[in-house]
């Protein structure tokens, strides 16, 4: 993520972050299913959704 993607999760509600961090789960088991058929063009696509839920959640953390 770049710089200004993380002041963006920043300034964030929770309830937004909540919201980003449900899509990109999704994202993450569409794309494992896609992964199962070998479908899938890019395989570092996962890590990033895994380091970008984990920043999602992060943040969450951090406002509670």
């Amino acid at each position: 993520m770049a710089k200004k993607d993380k002041e963006n999760l920043k300034g964030m509600k929770v309830d937004e972050l909540k919201k980003k961090l449900v899509d990109m789960q999704e994202n993450l088991r569409v794309l494992r299913f896609k992964m199962e058929g070998s479908k899938s063009k890019d395989v570092k696509e996962s890590a990033k959704l895994k380091k970008e839920i984990a920043k999602v959640l992060t943040e969450i953390n951090k406002k509670k």
